[in-house]
């Protein structure tokens, strides 16, 4: 099959479902994706996996018990997208609520002021996926508007996606925060290094890139590129960064190509995370 045939009809069938697939998405994020227990779903949060004594040297190499520290920091955000609308704190907290807890740490960065830098593990990594969501989807950005795919009539608009009508524990239509808030503003040198580097990092559940923030995960990671640019990160770092953070969102997917690299003579630690992320893999 041509390429450019294959394209038309993969666009025509997303042009067709593309509404009752966010609303399905939207129930099964509002079911699993928020719990704090996570779920094996990689098209929604599969990050929190159950942590093995008898972890192998891959699954450390992939995915570190401890965490690992991230090179930005999330300050106040949580209280401004709160104050914005785009969380309502009390619906936000009952999803966690009702599935165990919502420890001290999952209110500090949403109602607080952290000072250090973010780690993420296997414990959080969901949550923070939550939060960088809301902060990709409010935050106004140049990727989100007009000439960007989100906004392609062939989809019949933004509101259509995942990472859009799926996002339902805001203020009223989720629309009303899509690109709307100044939370972070960008240089152009910042923004420039946003969108090129945002052109080369994929996600597994559905093939696009973050420049394409169709679901959940591309649109926090979107957000995360815009936190490490706006703290002056270099393209290198935010290129580790993503593969940290991409293999604790989709930890089956990273350990396979760990254990692929591996096979190849090439440890974890020392494969190239710019080509780990892009579309070959």
């Amino acid at each position: 099959m041509e390429q450019g045939t294959q394209k038309n009809k993969i666009e025509a069938v997303l042009d067709k479902y593309a509404i009752p697939l966010s609303i399905i998405i939207a129930g099964i994020i509002i079911a699993s994706a928020m719990s704090p227990q996570g779920s094996r779903i990689s098209g929604i949060l599969g990050t929190n996996r159950a942590v093995n004594a008898s972890r192998s040297a891959v699954e450390e190499s992939v995915l570190p018990a401890k965490g690992v520290t991230l090179p930005v920091t999330w300050g106040g955000l949580g209280a401004r997208l709160v104050e914005a609308g785009v969380i309502e704190p009390a619906a936000f907290k009952q999803i966690y609520q009702s599935r165990g807890s919502f420890p001290a740490e999952y209110e500090k960065l949403l109602s607080g002021r952290t000072n250090g830098a973010l780690t993420i593990d296997e414990g959080n990594a969901g949550y923070l996926l939550n939060l960088l969501w809301a902060f990709g989807l409010a935050n106004k950005n140049p990727i989100l508007e007009d000439k960007g795919e989100m906004m392609n009539p062939a989809y019949g608009g933004a509101g259509n996606f995942a990472s859009t009508g799926g996002w339902t524990v805001a203020k009223g239509n989720p629309m009303n925060h899509y690109n709307m808030h100044a939370l972070v503003t960008l240089t152009p040198e910042q923004q420039e290094l946003v969108d090129r580097v945002s052109r080369g990092i994929f996600r597994p559940c559905c093939g696009n890139s973050t420049h394409f923030p169709d679901c959940n995960h591309g649109m926090a990671m979107l957000g995360l590129l815009e936190l490490m640019a706006s703290q002056g990160v270099s393209e290198e770092t935010m290129y580790k960064a993503a593969l940290v953070v991409n293999s604790y969102w989709f930890p089956d997917t990273y350990l396979t190509m760990a254990q692929f690299m591996q096979n190849k003579g090439i440890d974890w630690k020392n494969v190239s995370p710019k080509e780990m992320l892009g579309a070959d893999y």
